[in-house]
């Protein structure tokens, strides 16, 4: 029986067996970071919809000032808060800035209230208080009771309409809120229209325009509701200085025609003699035909139990895909993870490919499906590696959006930080590069050529980010950016990646430019100090300069002890710029064990004491292929003691379980590789860096039909070091695998120990890949 057949086959018993425990180990409302950054509410993999709750309506910013409050609400929801007052459409997850909450509902009884009310005064408003004790969410279901209407809510999704179930108390007649004035990180004026058309009495249409984070936001709906509305009207709340003819018609009720900018509508509904209220809504980005088509082809059909079971199955077919054993708690800990990973990106177009795209015009998809919402400073260290591995065909659409999204952009620019047709330009860099030569590098079906084009055309965008300065003077200045030195050091990996890219394009000549260019990191290292540091145009290095410090130093969200180590392409230039090996390990050690001082971290919204081991901070991505860099030295047996250090202190199966924002999965997916035993230090090589699993036993099953298996028996906190290891039965010596490797099938077997082995993996010719051989 061939190993074909045999893979086949556990992947069959996986789906029909361990698939529905794997579910039953995924809790949304857990494993967040405990600021309330991930969403606890329903959703399927890599869905347009994200239905949850809202707790509070904490805005932005009142007349510009900006409320420190709101940070705790990027996703909506916080754990300890005993109201909700809503559910809405659209969240991000583990983000550390906010937009969205699209479309809110809120099922009521009694006296009509159209504002939300407050926390401190939730009878002011339509708000519901609420139990976690009535709380239950799994993988593409939520539900709720709301306390103050004796609603039970239940919620599931498909990947472009939110079903809403909601079973209101015999005998009394129930209302639905339609608040499409409420939003995440909302302020004054932030909605710049809203509209909705009664088109009969059980089917609503219409949009509304956001003002946010992303630009100019078109969300498009359709809601259907499964009994004939019986009364209806809305409230603007904010006065209208002109109305026209509108005028003569009694618009606030019963007219099938509504419109404003802070629109709050209301539905009745017969719910007394039919206590059940299905509701769903679909959405687009492109016309409420488009909306209409979505609701058609997803939901129109099936009733709410049927859309909940499909759900909860696309999950249990994604998690199947990876199969591990550990205790309860690392289990629950691995299968939340792996959920969070296939949250956000999410898709972004209609069932007939129709997409809006970033120059606003509706374009349609062709070969591929049309992504949004990539946090790529964030996302492409782990996440979109971990997506190429185990789910290569979103993860090669998502470059193809990336592509796309370029060639729509009027700068020529490839996505920084983009949602909603728009890109928010949030971070430093132009890291897309790095998932474009990543993906091209592991054998995505990309034309290469058209891939290098839009790499190139970004990274020359002289007016963006001291991209100009850094081609005249190979660093970014710190009279032009804040951030100099960290985008310094960004963009020398970027140039790698086109550099890279251009080696497999067989374009010499801008492999040769790229090279150079991704040699700049060199320009901006202190070498007296031994460390990165910000330089002026002048050449002089700035002054009166903290390597501990996080503001004001020239990086962003980090500081130099963490950033300096930033050169993932060309660790053995590193190490000689450093002082050479012994003055390298030395930093490395003394990053992990040294007493950061409360005050250079204390106001800081990012870290908390939680987020430290020692100095590093794992909490902020910059730092998370630090602990594998001692790969590239004489200890690498150090990298195994201080990954499960920071496993078991940053990675925990509570509310609080998370050790900073989980960034669209990044953070999630630095566990998933570290489980493994393995991560991508340099996106764009096909190498992932050894360190040691976590677990005894973790087996993949890829989409090639395929399966690779890794074994630790007896892996433990005390056995923590690795003795030996075996591809394939065979001896192994290598510091890393390659994906190949892994894409091939086999078996690699880790022989673990409670004390180092120190000669394993020192030899030259098992070191990972560096661009230049100097240590």
């Amino acid at each position: 029986m061939n190993r074909k057949k045999i893979c086949w086959l556990a992947a069959v018993v996986a789906y029909a067996t361990t698939a529905v425990a794997q579910i039953e180990k995924v809790n949304p409302v857990i494993g967040t970071d405990g600021m309330g950054h991930t969403f606890p509410g329903a959703c399927v993999p890599f869905g347009m919809i994200q239905l949850s709750p809202d707790t509070d309506t904490i805005p932005h910013n009142v007349d510009g000032v900006y409320q420190p409050d709101v940070y705790a609400y990027c996703a909506g929801y916080q754990y300890h808060d005993s109201t909700i007052v809503g559910f809405s459409h659209t969240h991000m997850s583990g983000t550390g800035h906010s937009d969205l909450g699209d479309i809110l509902l809120m099922p009521t009884t009694g006296a009509l209230k159209l504002n939300p009310g407050t926390k401190d005064y939730p009878d002011a408003g339509y708000r519901s208080r609420f139990s976690h004790e009535t709380e239950k969410a799994t993988p593409g279901y939520y539900e709720v009771k709301l306390d103050d209407y004796d609603v039970k809510v239940q919620l599931t999704t498909t990947p472009r309409v939110g079903i809403h179930k909601y079973t209101y108390p015999k005998g009394t007649d129930g209302r639905v809120i339609l608040d499409l004035n409420h939003g995440i990180y909302n302020y004054d004026g932030k909605t710049l229209w809203a509209n909705i058309r009664v088109e009969n009495d059980t089917l609503l249409t219409g949009y509304r325009i956001t003002n946010g984070w992303a630009r100019t936001n078109y969300i498009y709906f359709a809601i259907s509701f499964s009994q004939p509305i019986k009364n209806y009207g809305y409230q603007d709340f904010q006065k209208i200085k002109y109305n026209g003819w509108w005028r003569k018609f009694p618009v606030n009720h019963n007219f099938p025609e509504m419109g404003g900018r802070k629109l709050v509508s209301y539905f009745e509904f017969d719910t007394a003699s039919q206590p059940e209220l299905v509701i769903k809504v679909a959405l687009s980005a492109s016309s409420t035909e488009g909306a209409l088509k979505n609701l058609q082809a997803e939901a129109a059909s099936q009733g709410f139990e049927q859309l909940a079971v499909k759900a909860s199955e696309q999950w249990k077919h994604q998690l199947s895909s990876i199969e591990v054993e550990g205790t309860p708690d690392q289990e629950a800990m691995f299968y939340t993870s792996y959920y969070h990973t296939m949250i956000n990106p999410s898709i972004y177009m209609d069932v007939d490919g129709k997409y809006r795209g970033l120059d606003q015009n509706i374009h349609q998809a062709s070969g591929f499906q049309n992504y949004t919402i990539f946090s790529l400073w964030d996302t492409y260290r782990a996440e979109h590696p971990l997506l190429m591995l185990m789910k290569p065909d979103e993860a090669r659409d998502m470059v193809m959006s990336m592509i796309r999204h370029q060639q729509q952009s009027v700068h020529g620019l490839l996505p920084v930080w983009s949602h909603m047709a728009n890109d928010n330009w949030c971070m430093s860099g132009y890291h897309a590069t790095s998932v474009l030569a990543d993906a091209i590098s592991k054998g995505a079906d990309i034309d290469v050529d058209e891939a290098l084009k839009a790499m190139v055309t970004t990274s020359n965008v002289d007016y963006f980010d001291g991209i100009g300065d850094y081609i005249r003077l190979g660093y970014v200045p710190l009279e032009v950016s804040g951030t100099a030195a960290s985008t310094t050091l960004e963009y020398a990996y970027d140039d790698w990646a086109i550099y890279w890219t251009a080696l497999k394009a067989g374009n010499n000549e801008v492999a040769e430019k790229y090279r150079e260019r991704a040699l700049n990191y060199r320009r901006i290292f202190d070498e007296t100090l031994g460390f990165a540091r910000p330089r002026y145009r002048d050449g002089t290095f700035k002054k009166d300069f903290d390597v501990l410090q996080t503001y004001g130093e020239g990086f962003i969200e980090g500081n130099s002890w963490n950033f300096s180590f930033h050169v993932p392409h060309d660790v053995n230039g590193l190490i000689k710029l450093m002082g050479g090996e012994k003055e390298f390990l030395r930093k490395l050690d003394e990053l992990f064990t040294m007493h950061l001082p409360e005050k250079y971290y204390e106001e800081n919204e990012d870290i908390t004491k939680d987020c430290l081991i020692g100095g590093y901070v794992h909490g902020n991505e910059p730092s998370h292929h630090i602990p594998y860099l001692y790969a590239w030295t004489s200890q690498p047996w150090k990298t195994q003691y201080w990954v499960r250090e920071i496993m078991n202190k940053m990675y925990k199966n509570h509310i609080r379980g998370l050790g900073g924002n989980d960034d669209c999965g990044q953070m999630s997916a630095w566990y998933i590789f570290t489980a493994m035993g393995f991560y991508p230090v340099c996106p764009g090589t096909d190498q992932y860096v050894l360190g040691a699993p976590y677990l005894p036993s973790v087996r993949l099953s890829f989409e090639n039909g395929k399966c690779f298996e890794i074994k630790a028996p007896g892996v433990s906190d005390k056995k923590r070091y690795v003795k030996s290891v075996r591809l394939n039965g065979k001896p192994y010596s290598k510091m890393y695998i390659t994906h190949q490797d892994l894409l091939n099938g086999g078996v690699l077997e880790f022989e673990m120990s409670d004390t180092p082995n120190k000669q394993r993996g020192i030899r030259k010719s098992d070191k990972p890949y560096s661009m230049t051989d100097e240590n």
